[in-house]
């Protein structure tokens, strides 16, 4: 009998690209930071014609992730244990991810190591490269500064529009929002999440 972990964990040989994980063309989705899994388990569930992939560097989120699905439930998520960076591009087939949801990138609030942060030129480069046109990315963080840095970045990329009046938004104008573990606890603190929404032009 298979195991969830067998089921839901990938591991591409090398040069594998990660479309191969699914066997039909269904749209594919990415989430880039599972976290403890509460979006990568529910969202999914509203979509069952769509493909998700979720990306976590850390074993114990993969664990935590893990917890919360099951194949009867999630058939159409699948989990990779890998850092997100520009080499995003060399992970997928260009022009084939419908969409991709960011949740709380690690801000790398001192400026020393702002060079750290996942929302830089190259980056986005590289998530264009295998985006769909028309594809939409959401991000969320609750860190004003990375807020407005991930904005101007976006801005500034020529692959790249703002679907939002307001860039920035407090508010989760985005249809079905599911709460995170981390959002809650940071609203807990007083740290109120911005949402932003850019599509793939």
């Amino acid at each position: 009998m298979i195991s969830d972990r067998d089921f839901f964990v990938v591991e591409p040989a090398e040069g594998e690209l990660l479309n191969s994980v699914f066997d039909s063309d269904t749209p594919l989705y990415l989430e880039i930071g599972s976290g403890k899994g509460e979006f990568i388990s529910r969202y999914p569930i509203g979509h069952p014609g769509w493909n998700f992939i979720g990306m976590e560097m850390s074993e114990k989120r993969i664990i935590n992730c893990l917890k919360k699905l099951s194949v009867e439930k999630n058939p159409n998520v699948r989990l990779i244990r890998k850092f997100a960076d520009a080499g995003i591009s060399e992970l997928f087939r260009g022009a084939s991810v419908s969409g991709v949801f960011i949740q709380h990138p690690d801000p790398w609030p001192k400026r020393k190591h702002h060079r750290r942060r996942l929302i830089q030129q190259d980056f986005l480069n590289s998530l264009a490269y295998i985006l769909i046109p028309g594809a939409q990315v959401q991000v969320s963080t609750d860190h004003s500064g990375y807020a407005a840095w991930i904005v101007e970045e976006f801005l500034q990329n020529p692959h790249f529009t703002s679907l939002q009046d307001d860039p920035i938004q407090l508010h989760p104008n985005l249809d079905e929002h599911i709460v995170t573990w981390f959002e809650e606890e940071q609203r807990r603190h007083g740290y109120h999440p911005h949402f932003m929404l850019f599509e793939r032009i």
